[in-house]
C-alpha cells in the first residue's frame, strides 16, 4: 500500500512539473493543424483562381483574329478543351502542394512531441537526392506533362507531328502521350522525348492544292477556268461551313520538266484540311476536263538511264 501512494505521489508531481509544457505542446499541435489546413485551403483557392484565369485568357485569344484570321467555329468544343485542362492542371498542382503543406506539418508535430526530426530529415535528403538521380526521365516527362498541358500544345483528337510518331492523339497524361498513326499503329512517345511537335488541327489550317498544267497552255486562260471552279466549290452548301476564307489562287510556284504548277490555297476549319482538300482537287479536275486544259505528264528523257525503255 505505501509503494502505491508513492508512485501515485511521483505521476501527480510528474504531471504538475509538465503540465504547462503538454498543454504548451498541444497547443501548438493544434496551430500547426490548423495552419497547415488553412494554407492548404487558400492554396487551392489561389490555384482555382489561376486556372480560372488561364480559361479566361485563353477564351478571349481564341476570339481575336489569328493571321488575319478570324476563328469561327469549335467555340464550344475549344472552350471545354480548356476548361479541361485548367481541371487537369489545378488539380496536379493542389496535388503537389498538399503533400508538401501536410508533409511538413507531419514533421513539426513530430518536433513538437520530442521526436528528433534531423535523423528524418537527413534520411529525407538522401531519398530526395537518390530519386533524383534515379528518376530524372521521369521528373522530366512529368513537368513536359505539365507544361504541355498548361501550354495547350494538342489534346485528344488533334493531328501532330512528333518527329517519327505522326497521327491522331488518342490521349494524353503528364508522362506519355499516345498517337495512332496513318497505319493503325500506336505510339507510346513520353513527353520528355517531344522535342517539337506540329499541330494541324489548332485554331485553323491551310489546304493546299497545287496543279500541274502542261506547258503550252494559256496560264491566263487557265486561271480563269481555276477561278471559275473554286468559285463554284466555295459556294457549295456542303462544303461552305468548313472554310473560313475563300480559295485563292497563289500563282505560278514553279516551271519545270514540261508543266507549269499552278498553286490554289483554302483556309479551312481544324481538321478539315484533308477532306476539302481531296473534294476541291476532284472537281478542279472535272473543270479543267470540261474546259480542254491538258495537265501535264512527266518528260522522260531520250536517252541515258532514265531514258523510257520500248519493246
Amino acid at each position: 500500500m505505501p509503494t502505491q501512494i508513492a508512485r501515485a505521489n511521483a505521476i501527480t508531481e510528474w504531471f504538475n512539473e509538465n503540465s504547462s509544457e503538454m498543454i504548451s505542446g498541444l497547443i501548438n499541435i493544434v496551430i500547426v493543424i490548423v495552419v497547415a489546413l488553412v494554407l492548404r485551403a487558400v492554396l487551392g483557392r489561389v490555384i482555382d483562381q489561376l486556372a480560372k484565369r488561364m480559361v479566361n485568357s485563353r477564351d478571349r485569344l481564341s476570339k481575336t483574329r489569328a493571321a488575319g484570321r478570324i476563328v469561327k467555329s469549335g467555340e464550344a468544343s475549344r472552350g471545354e478543351r480548356q476548361r479541361q485542362r485548367a481541371r487537369t492542371v489545378a488539380s496536379v498542382l493542389k496535388s503537389v502542394a498538399t503533400f508538401v503543406i501536410l508533409g511538413i506539418a507531419f514533421v513539426t508535430v513530430l518536433g513538437q512531441i520530442g521526436v528528433n526530426i534531423g535523423p528524418i530529415l537527413a534520411s529525407a535528403g538522401v531519398l530526395g537526392l537518390a530519386i533524383g538521380f534515379g528518376a530524372q526521365s521521369l521528373v522530366q516527362d512529368f513537368l513536359s506533362g505539365l507544361f504541355m498541358i498548361a501550354e495547350d500544345q494538342y489534346g485528344v483528337g488533334d493531328v501532330i507531328d512528333a518527329g517519327e510518331a505522326v497521327g491522331t492523339v488518342e490521349a494524353v497524361t503528364l508522362r506519355v502521350t499516345r498517337i495512332r498513326d496513318l497505319n493503325g499503329g500506336l505510339w507510346h512517345v513520353r513527353n520528355g522525348e517531344i522535342m517539337r511537335v506540329c499541330n494541324m488541327n489548332q485554331d485553323w489550317a491551310n489546304a493546299v492544292i497545287e496543279l500541274p498544267l502542261d506547258y503550252s497552255v494559256d496560264v491566263e486562260q487557265a486561271k480563269e477556268v481555276i477561278q471559275l471552279n473554286i468559285d463554284q466549290f466555295a459556294d457549295d452548301p456542303e462544303y461552305a461551313p468548313k472554310i473560313i476564307e475563300r480559295p485563292d489562287i497563289s500563282g505560278v510556284v514553279s516551271i519545270g520538266n514540261g508543266a507549269v504548277t499552278v498553286r490554289v490555297m483554302v483556309t479551312t476549319q481544324p481538321g478539315e484540311q484533308w477532306a476539302l482538300g481531296r473534294a476541291l482537287r476532284g472537281h478542279l479536275k472535272s473543270g479543267l476536263d470540261r474546259a480542254n486544259i491538258k495537265v501535264a505528264y512527266p518528260v522522260l528523257p531520250v536517252t541515258g538511264a532514265g531514258a523510257a525503255q520500248q519493246g
